[in-house]
């Protein structure tokens, strides 16, 4: 089953929000968490929690660079025609988990493939 024209404008408009939504997530960490007032300065432990909060927002933003590839990888996808398409099996992705993810470049039985692999792995 293929992607019709509406959804596929549909996805596009979704993705760009999600777009939108982490560039200002991203933004805002830049204009106010990467700032130390002048009181963390002189109390070491807030300097070190105000670091370690830092920290942590970088390890977020990490993440969501990785989503913001995802995202750009699925547009180009809409882009040329193949977008929807399980990049290990070649079969449509159910229209349900582009709903749910529609940067997701695999069907849900071969995602779960990959995790079985990965924890296989991880042990």
């Amino acid at each position: 089953m293929e992607l019709s024209q509406a959804q596929l404008k549909q996805f596009k408009e979704l993705l760009l929000g999600k777009q939108r939504d982490l560039i200002t997530a991203a933004r805002q960490t830049l204009t106010t968490e990467m700032e130390l007032s002048p009181d963390d300065r002189f109390d070491e432990v807030d300097q070190a929690s105000s670091e370690y909060m830092q920290a942590f927002s970088f390890r977020l933003r990490g993440r969501e660079q990785h989503l913001m590839n995802k995202i750009a990888l699925a547009l180009r996808k809409i882009d040329e025609g193949s977008f929807g398409v399980c990049e290990e099996c070649e079969e449509m992705i159910a229209i349900k988990r582009l709903q749910a993810r529609p940067e997701a470049p695999l069907c849900i039985q071969c995602k779960e493939a990959q995790e079985k692999e990965e924890a296989v792995y991880a042990d």
